[in-house]
């Protein structure tokens, strides 16, 4: 048994509403809690393996003698990922689940649900380190964006893992800002996670809008109270833009 992360996601987003239904995607937003669980997850894979996994990261890790200086550690960050890919080849036999995604489908940027509406994806922890890993290097090196921060944030936590049988996670995302806001790991669009979610599950979702009378029992859906947002009332409320009449 373990505890399972669940990210709703609408589909598609405003990245891909107005392309074809076979290129939608949805915008996932990375929490930091996220990135400790993930560090969790692979830190138990090594759990009697410790001198192996600081073998792999000791000999870039070790030259790191401030974590908290951008200039030192960004010259590196090619380095992390090569060391985390090497961490994940050589297990990829014990990769567990991290993080489920159900998905939920409209009519493009409408807020009507197309018949088949609902799936669900499962990313396992070595998968997931693909959203932040393949972005990384599709960016600048020569800034520490929020995606090369969070593979930061996973080699650090992971050293001190493998140096001293636990690490502090806290410690770690408050100190290693680099000047960004820790408020969220990263975000990538539907455009991005397009390509890891395509599938004839991700077109047309396995479950129609019919299955949600069996979900809601009771007379439930009398209950639903959506948040009130000013740009959906503005869109809702007829006649708002029309001319008054003379």
């Amino acid at each position: 048994m373990r505890a399972l992360e669940i990210k709703l996601t609408a589909l598609p987003d405003e990245q891909t509403h107005s392309l074809p239904e076979n290129k939608y995607g949805s915008e996932i937003v990375v929490r930091p809690d996220t990135i400790v669980y993930l560090a969790l997850s692979i830190a138990s894979t090594y759990q009697s393996e410790r001198n192996t996994l600081l073998s792999i990261m000791g000999p870039v890790c070790s030259t790191i003698q401030d974590w908290e200086n951008p200039k030192e550690v960004q010259s590196l960050i090619l380095d992390m990922i090569s060391i985390i890919d090497g961490i994940l080849l050589d297990k990829l036999d014990k990769q567990k689940p991290l993080l489920l995604q159900p998905i939920w489908k409209t009519i493009g940027k409408s807020s009507v649900l197309d018949i088949n509406c609902l799936d669900i994806f499962v990313w396992s922890d070595f998968a997931f380190t693909r959203l932040f890993i393949d972005a990384s290097l599709s960016k600048s090196t020569y800034k520490i964006t929020r995606l090369s921060r969070t593979v930061i944030w996973l080699i650090k936590m992971l050293f001190d893992f493998a140096k001293n049988g636990r690490f502090n996670p806290k410690q770690t995302i408050d100190k290693l800002t680099y000047n960004t806001r820790n408020d969220k790991a990263f975000a990538l669009g539907g455009k991005s996670t397009h390509q890891y979610m395509v599938c004839s599950e991700l077109v047309k979702p396995r479950l129609t809008k019919h299955i949600f009378k069996n979900i809601i029992l009771g007379g439930g859906q009398n209950f639903l109270s959506p948040e009130r947002r000013l740009d959906a009332v503005i869109l809702s409320t007829s006649g708002l833009f029309e001319k008054e009449r003379e």
